[in-house]
């Protein structure tokens, strides 16, 4: 069989990717070294030290997501190495790019881009068929019903403690809950990942406190607490703020998360 031409793609960020056939995979991301996973696990050589998912994935680890080791990715020899620009540093990914390594950034702050790019991630990147999953994903988004604006519960999203920070504007994870029915009281915040005092979230007027078990590894014995008095809900962080084969399960799962606090959607 020929051997496919080189050609030259562009990932999220507008960038010209240089490849040619993609047989070897390095993801940087875990929500990534998930999907390409669920849809060709031979594909990936190398992934990071968090990417926990699918559970028995067998690859070379080459660091954290902010810390990889590129003279270890190198001796991968991958085709590709797939990145995130919120996930992963400029300088490691310039460095990869200085060593010769095909570099492809994803770029997800809302759930209909994290169906796009991952569809061209995997079928024009890898040249992979259109996953299964990522069909069943869109499918299990659109069944949910638009809820209403009165409807919308206010809320803050802590996402780490000491300090305490929340999440702000234009996130994946902000999106994910407005199509929930949860309207974040900083989301027009000027940050991303605000810091905010104690203080000031107990007084922002908060009808409901969620609280994803990452980054920060919120549970019922650390977190609600804080709050005495306004609502909590405990959310799986994975279905939150992954954008990979977890958004199939995602919205039956929080949805149901969020009503056993009490403050989820009708219906």
């Amino acid at each position: 069989m020929t051997a496919p031409l080189p050609r030259t793609i562009h990932d999220d960020q507008g960038r010209p990717v240089p490849i040619g056939a993609v047989r070897r995979v390095v993801s940087l991301v875990p929500s990534l070294t998930e999907a390409v996973a669920a849809t060709s696990p031979g594909l990936l050589v190398g992934a990071t030290d968090w990417c926990s998912r699918p559970a028995d994935l067998a690859v070379t680890r080459i660091g954290g997501t902010k810390n990889p080791d590129v003279a270890a990715i190198r001796a991968l020899a991958p085709d590709l190495v797939i990145a995130n620009e919120e996930e992963n540093r400029l300088p490691d990914l310039t460095a990869l790019r200085a060593a010769g390594i095909a570099v492809y950034v994803t770029e997800i702050r809302t759930l209909d881009a994290a169906f796009t790019s991952l569809e061209r991630l995997l079928t024009v990147a890898c040249g992979l068929p259109g996953p299964a999953w990522l069909t069943r994903a869109r499918a299990a988004w659109q069944r949910l019903p638009v809820p209403a604006p009165e409807g919308t519960r206010r809320a803050i999203v802590p996402i780490w403690r000491r300090p305490w920070m929340v999440l702000g504007r234009d996130t994946f994870a902000g999106d994910v809950l407005r199509r929930l029915g949860v309207h974040q009281l900083y989301a027009d915040h000027s940050e991303r990942y605000p810091a905010v005092p104690l203080p000031e979230l107990l007084a922002c007027g908060a009808e409901l406190v969620v609280l994803p078990d990452e980054p920060y590894r919120f549970s019922a014995a650390d977190g609600p607490e804080a709050f005495p008095g306004i609502p909590t809900a405990l959310l799986s962080g994975r279905h939150l703020t992954w954008y990979g084969p977890s958004l199939t399960e995602a919205p039956d799962l929080l949805t149901a998360q969020l009503r056993r606090a009490g403050q989820g959607l009708d219906g």
